[in-house]
């Protein structure tokens, strides 16, 4: 939209924004089931005060701001405590997982290039569940990924197969905790100490679980070890804007020594301009998240992360057995926190997933890989936990709505389709495949189930074309 020729009062541009803002998921009423960290009013109110009252303040000047440098060095220490850190971990603050896991990643290229130099494309292991931030990283750092097969019962990383695919120019061994498809804890120990049996790094991703499941062993539950403690992990990331329940964005990346941030960090001296040096791959950044997230951790208290812990735990188990009693749906694996999946042999799940969509509830869709199952994730929050029954009820009767509908003759129905299009894709076959699917370029859709059904069908290669193109069309 063009700018208006004359500015508009305060009171306009609020009220336009708080327009388009009605048409977004009612993510406060807790039918959100994934992809929201909502703490409730007075944690959220905390830290939005102190979000603003550094908004303006810029973290690449610590030397003008050396309130942000204190800020940053003691929100990175009480998470190192937390996760197993020493007296020599170090590590930064950062805009998201997807940030600390490029860092990761940068530090283990170039620390083989000072301690590998024969290698000329460096590769990294990592089990199918891992994230697929690491699958960017490595397209855009040069790497080459070596992927290797779950547990198709667990879900976990299969260690054996890790082992099998090291060869000469693996640099990085990878375990999530937990991945955030199955919410299951990879095997870190087992890995660990493969890598330092190959003399490679390790990195942990706890970017969505790491602060919950150190929570949850405060609370003496059983939980797998995972963290810095253990030996042979050399990084670790973790979210503060998931389960830490902190503003986006935010997120620390931790090193097991300073002489591995090293290869982390980026300076220029070289142009005529100021000398660059970068923890981190931004250089401007407001300094509201870095405050906001402070303001969250030390307003909850380890107290207060206790007190969500448990509540979110026990909507978990009564989430999980109401689902294990609906016998058409079953839990995949044995989920270490409050993520998890649940698949069905009988429906086609993302018809139930519109289904629900339609009753005000949202759950995530993902599709069939490594052997698993396509099935609708769950990640419980603190907003959840006062809708746990509703939830069910809601379930429970998409799930007699969706068998009423034919069960599975649409997925097939959609398969022949599918099949007839492959054989014959003629010369523009995104265009085919987008009207098969309903898409319209430039809009959102208004249902996913016969989409995601579409997508499910096709090959990865095409799927991920597919999506280029519409997104593509979708931003202005």
């Amino acid at each position: 939209m063009p700018l208006p020729p004359v500015g508009l009062s305060k009171e306009q541009v609020l009220a336009t924004l708080r327009a388009y803002k009605a048409h977004d998921a009612p993510w406060l009423e807790g039918r959100v089931m994934a992809g929201v960290y909502d703490p409730g009013p007075a944690v959220a109110e905390v830290g939005k005060a102190a979000y603003t009252e550094f908004l303006s303040e810029n973290a690449l000047y610590p030397n003008l701001y050396p309130s942000l440098l204190k800020l940053e060095t003691d929100t990175v220490r009480s998470i190192a405590d937390w996760l197993g850190g020493g007296p020599q971990t170090v590590g930064n603050f950062t805009s998201g997982g997807t940030e600390s896991i490029l860092l990761a990643v940068k530090a283990a290229r170039d620390w083989a290039r000072a301690h590998k130099p024969q290698v000329q494309t460096p590769e990294m292991v990592l089990c199918i569940t891992a994230h697929p931030a690491f699958h960017k990283a490595a397209h855009y750092l040069g790497l080459k990924v070596q992927i290797t097969p779950m547990n198709p019962t667990t879900f976990r990383a299969d260690v054996e197969a890790m082992r099998q695919a090291i060869n000469e120019n693996t640099v990085l061994l990878v375990g999530s905790a937990p991945c955030y498809s199955h919410g299951v804890v990879d095997p870190i120990p087992e890995i660990a100490a493969l890598a330092q049996e190959k003399g490679v790094l390790c990195h942990v991703d706890a970017c969505v679980g790491g602060l919950h499941l150190s929570v949850m062993r405060t609370l003496g539950f059983s939980v797998p070890a995972f963290d810095l403690s253990i030996p042979g992990v050399t990084s670790l990331s973790t979210d503060l804007h998931k389960y830490g329940y902190a503003a986006k964005n935010a997120s620390v990346i931790l090193y097991h020594s300073p002489a591995l941030r090293r290869f982390a960090l980026y300076a220029n001296a070289r142009t005529t301009g100021y000398a660059v040096i970068n923890p981190t791959v931004l250089s401007s950044k407001s300094g509201g998240p870095l405050a906001g997230a402070w303001a969250t951790l030390h307003f909850l208290g380890l107290q207060g992360y206790q007190q969500i812990v448990s509540e979110v735990q026990r909507a978990t188990e009564r989430l999980l057995a109401g689902i294990a009693a609906i016998p058409e749906l079953q839990v995949l694996g044995k989920p270490d926190m409050c993520m998890f999946a649940f698949s069905s042999a009988h429906l086609n799940v993302f018809e139930l997933e519109d289904a629900l969509s339609s009753r005000g509830w949202f759950v995530q869709a993902q599709f069939s890989a490594g052997g698993g199952p396509a099935n609708l994730h769950l990640s419980v929050n603190r907003s959840n936990v006062p809708h746990v029954e509703d939830f069910l009820t809601a379930l429970q009767e998409s799930v007699a709505e969706v068998k009423r509908g034919g069960g599975l003759d649409h997925l097939e129905s959609l398969r022949q389709e599918v099949a007839q299009l492959l054989q014959n894709p003629g010369p523009d076959p995104f265009t085919r495949i987008a009207a098969l699917a309903g898409l319209v370029p430039g809009q959102m859709p208004t249902g996913f189930a016969r989409i995601n059904t579409l997508l499910e069908l096709l090959p990865d290669e095409l799927v991920e074309s597919l999506l280029v193109e519409y997104v593509n069309s979708l931003y202005r």
